[in-house]
């Protein structure tokens, strides 16, 4: 991979964004082709197009609740290390003045512009968006999902 940067940061999982969803959409979509094509068995299809969309639901929202919930206590206990790392203090009372975005955003600074960025997240409150747009050296976070 390229170096890291705000452009190219998020990740495709193979398996699950080119295999399986284009599956689940085609299958639906010759459900609903076979609603209105084939009357005779009009209501096997409405059947079966509710069931392919269910489990697209499931697949969609399951696979990204777990992965994200993990991912972001992890990230909220890397930011609370890295804060005690860089300023020898704990980071409780810093950490409830900012949400989770900046959080997140702040770890793909490195240490000068992490100190920076977190005085303007506090002071400014500028969002975790601007903070990765700002950001001049992109530290990487190649784990992510």
């Amino acid at each position: 991979m390229e170096n890291q940067n705000y452009k190219n940061h998020i990740r495709f999982y193979t398996p699950h964004h080119f295999v399986f969803l284009p599956l689940i959409i085609i299958l639906e979509g010759i459900g609903i082709y076979k609603v209105f094509s084939d009357e005779k068995n009009q209501l096997l299809w409405i059947l079966f197009s509710v069931v392919i969309f269910l489990i697209f639901y499931l697949a969609i929202m399951l696979r990204q609740h777990y992965a994200l919930v993990l991912q972001n206590r992890i990230v909220r206990f890397e930011f609370r290390q890295r804060y005690f790392e860089i300023f020898g203090l704990r980071s409780d009372e810093v950490e409830e003045k900012l949400n989770f975005s900046q959080i997140a955003a702040l770890r793909f600074a490195y240490d000068d512009e992490f100190k920076i960025f977190l005085e303007k997240a506090l002071k400014e409150n500028i969002s975790g968006d601007q903070i990765k747009k700002s950001i001049t050296k992109w530290r990487a976070d190649l784990h992510r999902v």
